[in-house]
């Protein structure tokens, strides 16, 4: 079933055709990943669909409904962007951040039930839970920053670059935190620069360039073309 539709998406920065004529689609339960080089425009789809930057033209339909374009009713009706940068509240704690990410609920039994969750996932958050975010290392803020973004209760979760400016040992924590994010039933959509590991991780893959999907596939198929392993993944031909 298919959770998120996109079509014929345009997005412009001024002079700038940013997006031109975007088609995916992420169905429920699976982890789809979009793949580019930077400046591709991946970010700047996330963040039309989040209702952070405007789109001109095209149809988003969430759950078979059209999405709204306000970011407030993009969360309510169950979508969550963890931004690029992660972008904390620096000068709140660790606990104030989480509460954050929920305050369009008004269910307070559940919002301390998904507090709980929250710190499963992440127990080093739990340890630093009075800790003034900004004072996190940048991967303690990355969790931080996802963990807010699952205190919406979304279905589903879009992730911009969640593995930027790590060291290689807490890529790989981040990536096994992603699959126990999905194994919670959340369906995932990740905007990543290691393509070679969020095409491990995901089921279905895009790849786009200059504003336009030039290739679609399941992950596996995605990563074994030649041009993808050249271009992405570090594999010279022989």
């Amino acid at each position: 079933m298919s959770m998120l539709e996109v079509r014929d998406l345009h997005v412009y920065y001024g002079g700038i055709h940013a997006l031109r004529g975007v088609n995916i689609n992420v169905k429920e339960g699976e982890i789809v990943t979009i793949i580019g080089s930077n400046g591709a425009g991946k970010s700047t789809l996330l963040n039309a669909l989040s209702g952070v930057v405007p789109y001109k033209e095209g149809n988003v339909e969430y759950q078979g409904e059209a999405l709204p374009k306000q970011a407030d009713r993009i969360v309510k009706k169950g979508l969550s962007q963890v931004p690029e940068g992660r972008e904390i509240f620096a000068n709140l704690t660790v606990r104030e951040n989480l509460i954050m990410g929920a305050y369009l609920r008004r269910d307070k039994a559940k919002i301390k039930e998904d507090l709980e969750m929250v710190f499963e996932i992440f127990p080093r958050l739990k340890e630093r839970i009075t800790q003034i975010a900004g004072t996190l290392s940048g991967g303690e803020q990355q969790m931080l920053a996802m963990g807010r973004g699952l205190m919406s209760d979304p279905q589903l979760v879009m992730l911009d670059e969640p593995s930027l400016g790590l060291a290689p040992l807490l890529v790989e924590t981040i990536f096994e935190i992603i699959q126990d994010i999905h194994n919670l039933g959340k369906t995932i959509l990740l905007v990543e620069q290691n393509a070679y590991k969020a095409l491990a991780a995901a089921d279905y893959a895009y790849v786009l360039e200059q504003g336009v999907i030039v290739k679609e596939d399941s992950a596996a198929v995605i990563a074994a073309d030649p041009s993808i392993q050249e271009a992405y993944l570090g594999v010279v031909k022989s």
